[in-house]
């Protein structure tokens, strides 16, 4: 299982499957979140099938799934709030870990300059150039 380190605290991942949760919290993490949408898998990776193999390992898990749209900004404020309940790291994962690693970006916006948010991204083998425009603006309306 690959994860990919965006901060200390935020790491992102490709779909995880229940067998998976003990190594990822071997692994220090102590949260999980699923944003990928449970109409993508089949059951045996379904959001409800992580979470409780999570519960059996004390780990925290939301499912916060990211799909287009007007929806995303309800998603980012969610992950804002699943991140400041996690006592400790945390592991997102989707199909490939970039939505995961979007979202975040998208949640960072105004907390940081767009360039260094695309540049963590990027250390991490996530291109987000796309989201610029999106983080620039979102930078501005918050610093109003």
């Amino acid at each position: 299982m690959e994860f990919r380190q965006i901060t200390p605290g935020y790491a992102v991942a490709p779909q995880i499957g229940p067998e998976d949760v003990p190594a990822v919290s071997e692994a220090g993490y102590a949260a999980i979140i699923c944003n990928r949408p449970d109409d993508e898998v089949p059951q045996d990776l379904s959001s409800y099938a992580i979470a409780k193999a999570a519960s059996e390992a004390g780990l925290a898990f939301s499912y916060l799934p990211v799909s287009n749209g007007p929806a995303i900004a309800k998603t980012v404020e969610e992950l804002a709030t699943a991140l400041s309940a996690a006592r400790g790291p945390v592991l997102a994962y989707c199909k490939s870990g970039m939505r995961s690693a979007a979202v975040w970006a998208l949640w960072r916006a105004g907390e940081e300059n767009p360039d260094a948010i695309l540049a963590q991204a990027s250390r991490a083998g996530y291109e987000l150039g796309d989201l610029r425009g999106w983080l620039v603006r979102l930078a501005e309306r918050r610093s109003r």
